[in-house]
């Protein structure tokens, strides 16, 4: 049998990439993608993928040259998920919320020859170029400058440039007839796309993806969610996190259709749902917030009723959802299904995949269930949860903690001119995902915490995700996050940071406010794990990917060590956390200290809240 030799009849590299001829053969009048009043059916996307292929071949890109490209979830950045590595070259989708220094330092790192910007982001990329030209000095070149292709609306053009080239004239110059490279592939490792972590804990790095992790992964999500021929999938996760958890490829498997929107608010994705009768979005959890606080009120409609018409499957990840929000979701008509992954791991690596026997569960319990990561995807081909210090695993009791690590197919090739933080992060044959967890008898894995957010408290480990699990039950809090605040005694105890549905407290109350937040908590919680102090913000600082930044709320925490009493009762000193002068600082490209620049909304939809997902899934 060892004299079987692999042969191109018998062997073929895995890549994403084959979905979109045989979509394109298989359903050419499906439609493909629905962008307001645009449409595109799979004959058209191929076309139009292979013309943006053959358009950057031209340009003298090919294999292994970076494109990055700074937009929204619009046409242009699904078909570039398909079209630039058709031409041999690798993807880098870049964070729209990112200020221009963090984009200048992308495109420096990671050699990008061609910046592909769309029309709303023509300001802050101009910038970024700005500041890309001064950090080369005197050795910038031609070669170290990516050439520049603004992306007009498609739907609606506004004639913005950036330079002389735009996309729609690129697509026109290409040739529809392009052989793609993706048919001279011989190494499925090869890289696919660079995806940079958003530096929740520490500076951004570049993970590569190869064509046979994004292959695998793709494949594993649309079995483990049960994603069935022609959905309709709305893109509420942004597709420059972990390329969309691989649904760019993944929906051009199934023959389905991507509803793109601009903005993830609530008027949007209502109107998207309720027009376009969409079956699957994937989102962090934070979107389940603006779904709830922004839901329509139709008339005739009773709180014992589904607020939409047909269920929607939703994918969600992020912060561990607290399971009473999982409930309120719920019942609006939303099928939740939980994961949990990271950039590196391609997206998810846990779905926690639902038993039929659970169904005979009252709501609060399936909830409960549903909250945990779950096990992993079929593209890993291990995972454990170790003392990292032995790297024996814990027990299957639910209780033990330890690192949650991973190995399979759909791991990272490595980070980018870093060799070592990719040694560091690979261990024995495994992937350190710096998350605690434990595993349950059934096999089922939980995450309690970023290693670095477990608050020890005289001797005793807290997590801070089941405080916030607590908190979230409150009917008052909108948000919440838990981190380590000094104390004289105990060393560390908890200090939970909330926001409020009504917004604001009065001075003369927020003491007040913060007893009763305080004494809720010990109702469900050993006094020792319950906050010892309550801070009210009018918003929770978040990564450009709407991930909580505990680091930040760190800082802020430790401005408010407890004087040395012979007292453990938490301190009363004002909740008003400090000014703005004690706010963590990022350090630009040319290592000047800048603040990074808030969010804002699309000058078209000024009233509406846009959170775009996930950091860390």
């Amino acid at each position: 049998m060892d004299r079987l030799p692999k042969c191109a009849a018998n062997y073929t590299p895995l890549t994403p990439l084959s979905f979109l001829p045989r979509a394109a053969s298989v359903y050419p009048d499906r439609l493909s993608i629905i962008y307001g009043r645009t449409h595109f059916n799979w004959g058209q996307t191929y076309e139009r993928c292979l013309r943006l292929a053959s358009s950057l071949r031209s340009l003298n890109i090919g294999k292994n040259d970076v494109v990055s490209v700074l937009a929204p979830n619009v046409p242009a950045l699904y078909e570039m998920h398909f079209g630039v590595p058709m031409a041999g070259a690798v993807l880098n989708a870049i964070n729209t919320r990112l200020d221009a220094n963090n984009i200048a330092t992308i495109l420096k790192h990671s050699e990008a020859k061609v910046f592909f910007v769309d029309y709303q982001y023509v300001p802050v990329a101009s910038e970024a170029m700005k500041l890309l030209c001064d950090s080369l000095g005197s050795t910038i070149s031609q070669s170290s400058i990516p050439l520049v292709i603004v992306i007009d609306d498609v739907d609606s053009p506004k004639g913005i440039r950036l330079g002389e080239l735009e996309y729609e004239n690129l697509l026109l110059s290409g040739n529809p007839n392009y052989v793609p490279f993706s048919d001279q592939i011989l190494d499925e490792w090869d890289p696919i796309t660079l995806n940079y972590t958003s530096g929740t804990t520490s500076a951004p790095k570049g993970v590569v993806y190869s064509h046979r992790g994004s292959y695998l992964s793709t494949k594993s999500l649309i079995l483990q969610w049960e994603m069935k021929s022609e959905p309709v999938y709305l893109w509420s996760l942004p597709m420059f996190h972990c390329n969309g958890w691989t649904f760019t490829w993944g929906v051009a498997a199934r023959g389905g259709t991507n509803v793109c929107i601009r903005n993830t608010c609530a008027e949007d994705m209502y109107h998207a749902i309720t027009v376009h009768k969409i079956t699957h979005m994937c989102c962090a959890p934070i979107v389940f917030n603006i779904l709830l606080e922004g839901k329509p009120n139709p008339p005739h409609h009773h709180n014992n009723q589904s607020l939409i018409s047909h269920p929607v499957e939703v994918l969600t990840g992020g912060a561990p959802p607290p399971a009473a929000l999982l409930e309120k979701i719920e019942e609006l008509g939303f099928h939740v299904t939980h994961a949990y992954g990271l950039t590196e791991a391609t997206g998810p690596a846990l779905v926690c995949e639902w038993q039929t026997k659970w169904n005979a569960l009252p709501n609060h319990e399936q909830s409960k269930l549903k909250a945990r990561q779950g096990v992993s995807v079929l593209s890993l081909a291990e995972i454990d949860v170790k003392d990292l210090e032995t790297m024996v695993s814990v027990p299957r009791d639910g209780k033990s903690v330890g690192e949650i690590v991973l190995r399979g197919s759909s791991i990272m090739k490595g980070y980018f001119k870093d060799e070592e933080a990719t040694r560091k992060a690979f261990k024995n044959g495994w992937f350190l995902t710096g998350d605690v967890g434990v595993i349950h008898p059934d096999g089922y894995f939980e995450i309690k915490d970023r290693s670095k957010d477990v608050i020890i408290s005289g001797g005793e480990n807290i997590s801070s995700v089941e405080v916030e699990a607590v908190l979230y039950r409150h009917t008052n809090i909108l948000e919440a996050a838990v981190v380590a605040m000094p104390h004289h005694f105990f060393g560390e105890t908890p200090c939970a940071f909330v926001t409020l549905r009504s917004k604001s407290v009065p001075k003369n109350e927020d003491t007040k406010k913060e007893r009763e937040i305080i004494e809720f908590c010990r109702k469900s919680l050993p006094h020792f794990m319950a906050p010892k102090k309550v801070v009210f913000l009018e918003e929770l600082p978040k990564t450009a990917t709407g991930k909580i930044q505990k680091f930040e709320l760190r800082a802020l925490a430790k401005t408010y060590r407890s004087p040395p009493t012979s007292s453990s009762k938490p301190p009363t000193s004002s909740s008003t956390p400090p000014t703005s002068s004690s706010t963590p600082q990022v350090k630009s490209i040319n290592q000047h200290t800048t603040t990074r620049r808030p969010y804002v909304p699309d000058h078209q939809h000024p009233q509406l809240e846009q959170v775009l997902a996930m950091s860390r899934l």
